[in-house]
């Protein structure tokens, strides 16, 4: 176990002026509280904050931040309290142990939706001070170094874990060599028999590389030497997940890969950079395709470097990435390479750090948070952040010039909510590199885009399955969610409108205000969008907002009755006109125009749709309230009907309201008798056809030697087109019935 002057001899390698009482304090408080307490792997405790404190001064971390590493258990786990440290160590420094404290419960959570909420306080915890991140991660490191202490029933669940939520957090927040270890360890307990067999290869194709290796470091330092350019160069094996991963998703055999040795060109300038990048491919050949420059255009992560594969000195391919000391550093540790120092506040002596908020990394993490005011639930946060989290990156261009970093396999509705939620959900169209493309192009590298915009646009649903950021599914789940109760609670407002009017008392959305509590509504909106879905009904609105109101039935005269149409009150006393048994044996009836609401179609501004059998203009009608789903069309001859006898506030007076100029067909479901020879079917489908209608469906329903009886869903455009079309499928000698089926 290292010792307290082991520790502080750490730090001063890279900060002389360490602040050594902050430290040795902080070793010793946490030593005491600790105690006797064992680990499962039965080592003292306090080794497992000691070694977290010593994974944060090879990332050179400042002293606060590892003084926070070697509490970041005692108020969770010993005695301590937060007033304690406060005292001891300052309120900043109580503070971050505190944060991390509350963090304890998102290890081992097995439920999805806890997983998500402590996912969102880890988020918000660690944008408020991103040192929280560094210990959290150091923690979830060691932890993961001696995971084979703990029970198998664990192990896998943080494995998977680990590999879904903290590497690629590491990764983001631009600790690429956290996030590689991570990962490695998390492949080794997921599936150890394939990260056994690619250890295997890698040993193997590294013992005969060995020479080659050399080789090509050798003729890279002669060039640079050639050129004047300090410049140092560094081989690098590909991590055995990184490998797993590429064989997996590209469907490569081991020996398909070329890229498992790589070279970093360390070099002291920016301009070295591009000295360096001019020497290499004025010497070997270039492979086409394989050039990304990083520093021009940074990663999100705030990574920087330039990319290149060349055909190296033995004909074979060679990576290699070139970049300055200070990118490499930032490559290595992320944020926490962006240190500025301040003072801490007083009572602490010696000074603390803070990651600068300007950084890629950081806004980065300011905009996931932003996501926790949108209202999506723990399971969709869950999604979209894991999303966000696994990016690999293309880089668009607005028409203005402004970048947009975008995941790999983005389109241009992501490009439009990554430009703004309501450039998203107006978007009807775009232009890539000035051309118009569909909005499911998969966007390059370079792309120019430009968004067509309409305001009358709202989200197609079916976009979800299109997108690939997390911004964009959120977007338009919600755009979708909204759209919908914008439709129920237009609804809801027409309901209730007639139900206030019948019941002899004024309607006004204010009037509902007061009667929020007791709907236990928050918003009007919700009162009229629970009415339209079915939820609330109608009578209880009116009791609320009219607690003295009484029922008064009313009997109606006879004469209401045989015309086919009759009043009765519900049991809140409100008035609905709605179809009479008797009405379905008239030949003709009057519908009340004024009183109806009016549809138009299946695509109207109501949640509408029609019954299994269908219905026609030239039908009389009557609409159905399906709680969840809006109106269902009836035609009023429907023996469906008589199922709602007894529920007479579902009951809905509705009418068509078919625009002259837009032609529509509706459906309608028919029963046929056909002769059972060849050709019968053909027959009807002529028939069909010459008579401007169309088969929507069609099915056998039962079969005879002589008779084949089938069911037809049809598409007519009116009532007087589908009886002409079944006269004439009567008078066929291939038909011998011919009806129109009803319920």
């Amino acid at each position: 176990m290292m010792r307290q002057y082991e520790l502080v001899e750490r730090v001063q390698r890279y900060k002389p002026d360490v602040n050594e009482a902050l430290l040795n304090k902080a070793y010793i408080y946490a030593m005491q509280k600790h105690g006797r307490q064992r680990r499962a792997s039965g080592d003292p405790y306090f080794s497992h904050p000691l070694e977290v404190a010593a994974i944060l001064t090879d990332m050179h971390a400042d002293e606060a931040t590892i003084a926070v590493a070697l509490l970041h258990d005692t108020i969770e786990d010993t005695t301590a309290t937060r007033a304690e440290i406060d005292e001891l160590f300052g309120p900043e420094m109580g503070r971050l142990v505190e944060g991390l404290t509350k963090l304890k419960k998102i290890d081992l959570v097995s439920k999805k939706a806890e997983q998500a909420e402590n996912l969102r306080k880890l988020l918000l915890a660690i944008s408020d001070d991103v040192r929280v991140l560094l210990v959290k991660l150091a923690d979830r490191l060691h932890n993961m170094r001696t995971l084979d202490h703990v029970p198998p029933s664990k192990r896998q669940r943080i494995a998977e874990e680990t590999m879904e939520i903290y590497a690629p957090l590491a990764g983001r927040m631009g600790m690429q060599d956290m996030r590689e270890e991570l990962e490695e360890l998390a492949f080794r307990h997921i599936n150890p028999e394939a990260y056994a067999a690619v250890v295997e290869r890698l040993g193997e194709i590294t013992e005969v590389s060995k020479t080659v290796i050399s080789e090509i470091e050798s003729a890279l330092s002669q060039l640079f030497e050639r050129y004047k350019i300090d410049a140092v160069v560094k081989s690098r094996r590909k991590k055995p997940w990184s490998v797993f991963r590429k064989m997996e998703t590209k469907g490569l055999s081991f020996e398909q890969l070329s890229d498992i040795f790589g070279f970093r060109v360390i070099v002291g300038s920016v301009p070295d950079c591009y000295r360096a990048l001019g020497a290499i491919h004025t010497t070997w050949s270039m492979v086409p395709g394989r050039f990304k420059d990083y520093i021009s255009t940074p990663k999100q992560n705030d990574y920087q470097s330039i990319h290149t594969t060349i055909v190296g000195p033995s004909r074979q391919r060679v990576e290699l990435q070139i970049r300055t000391r200070d990118m490499n550093r930032v490559a290595e540790y992320g944020v926490a390479a962006h240190a500025l120092y301040k003072d801490l506040p007083e009572g602490v002596n010696g000074s603390s750090h803070a990651i600068s908020r300007d950084t890629n990394a950081y806004g980065w993490l300011r905009r996931t948070i932003e996501a926790l005011s949108v209202g999506d639930n723990p399971e969709d946060f869950l999604e979209n952040t894991k999303l966000e989290l696994f990016q690999d990156q293309v880089f668009c261009f607005t028409p203005k010039g402004m970048i947009i970093p975008l995941p790999r396999g983005a389109t241009p509705i992501d490009f439009a909510y990554a430009v703004h939620t309501d450039v998203g959900d107006t978007c009807v169209g775009c232009k890539v590199n000035g051309r118009i493309m569909p909005l499911v192009t998969e966007l390059k590298n370079g792309d120019e885009v430009e968004i067509i915009r309409s305001k009358a646009q709202v989200p197609p649903a079916a976009w979800e399955n299109v997108v690939v950021t997390g911004k964009a599914r959120s977007a338009i789940r919600r755009a979708t969610r909204n759209a919908i109760r914008k439709q129920y609670s237009g609804l809801g407002t027409r309901i209730l409108e007639r139900a206030f009017e019948r019941a002899g008392k004024p309607f006004s959305k204010d009037a509902l205000k007061p009667a929020l509590n007791r709907l236990a509504r928050k918003e009007v909106e919700d009162v009229l969008a629970s009415v339209g879905r079915g939820e609330l009904s109608s009578p209880d609105v009116l009791k609320a907002v009219f607690p003295d109101f009484k029922d008064e039935r009313v009997t109606q005269p006879p004469k209401e009755r045989e015309e086919g149409w009759f009043n009765m009150r519900n049991a809140a006393g409100m008035l609905f006109q709605i179809p009479g048994r008797t009405s379905r044996k008239t030949k003709k009836q009057t519908q009340k125009q004024g009183d109806a609401v009016p549809i138009r179609g299946v695509t109207g501004d109501l949640p509408v749709r029609f019954a299994p059998e269908g219905a026609v203009p030239g039908d009389r009608i009557v609409g159905i309230l399906q709680p969840g789903s809006g109106i269902t069309i009836y035609p009023i001859q429907s023996p469906s009907l008589t199922a709602y006898d007894d529920q007479p506030d579902r009951w809905i007076d509705v009418r068509w309201d078919i625009d002259e100029d837009t032609k529509e067909r509706f459906p309608a479901r028919v029963s046929v008798t056909a002769i059972n020879e060849p050709g019968s079917l053909a027959n009807i489908a002529q028939v069909v056809a010459a008579n401007d209608a169309n088969i929507h469906m069609l099915s056998m329903v039962r079969t005879a030697p002589d008779f084949t009886e089938m069911i037809i869903d049809l598409e007519v455009w009116d009532l007087k087109q589908l009886n002409r079309l079944l006269s004439q499928l009567k008078e066929h000698s291939s038909v011998s019935d011919a009806r129109r089926v009803n319920g």
